[in-house]
């Protein structure tokens, strides 16, 4: 609950003077890769100003379900909300204040889950509660910074989740999601600018 609070009071800091560019430009990439369908039950994770729920909202049929896009920031959200009122329409997106994990979701009612510029700060036990969202054969799609190119400020380096290894390459971003329980994952580095970071898109299995 302390890590929480801090990690919601840096980002309500950050809030109006975030990259979105930078993380709009993820969050195109990690929706291209796991191509979730139109009435998809989605979420976006951590979602910060809501780069993946807006850009999804702006093709969501009226018929489907509004995209859950939480974060433990308020500022971040209402950021996210102000950015959404134009042509995405904010019925298309249920904002919500609050932890991520566990998501306020009940047992396997998701299709995809989207965790863009998050992971990190999140820990593995996120992972766990995407299994317990998604439905068998749901998706997953998240990123994580390249070890290589990844230069936390010493006040970031203190709120990373110590049980989520920064991959040096795509593989190592794939086997540690399969080692989590997931399935026919896939990754790839994306070039943003200077910056470098692997997007991800694994499947929960059917078994579970």
């Amino acid at each position: 609950m302390i890590q929480s609070a801090v990690l919601a009071g840096v980002f309500d800091e950050l809030a109006d003077n975030y990259d979105h560019g930078h993380h709009e430009e993820i969050a195109r990439a990690l929706i291209d890769q796991v191509a979730p369908g139109a009435d998809d039950a989605v979420a976006d994770v951590a979602c910060g100003a809501g780069a993946v729920a807006r850009q999804l909202a702006r093709n969501r049929p009226a018929t489907a379900s509004p995209v859950l896009a939480v974060d433990l920031s308020p500022e971040m959200v209402a950021v996210g909300r102000a950015r959404a009122a134009g042509p995405e329409g904010a019925p298309a997106i249920d904002w919500r204040v609050g932890d991520a994990v566990p998501l306020p979701v009940p047992d396997h009612s998701l299709d995809v889950v989207f965790c863009a510029s998050s992971l990190h700060f999140l820990g593995a036990r996120a992972l766990a509660d995407w299994r317990r969202a998604l439905r068998p054969g749901g998706r997953a799609g998240f990123s994580l910074p390249l070890a290589t190119h990844f230069r936390p400020s010493p006040r970031f380096a203190e709120l990373l989740a110590r049980d989520v290894p920064l991959p040096g390459g795509a593989r190592e971003a794939s086997d540690w999601a399969e080692a989590h329980g997931f399935t026919g994952a896939t990754s790839r580095v994306l070039a943003v600018g200077t910056r470098r970071v692997v997007v991800t898109s694994a499947i929960r299995p059917d078994g579970e």
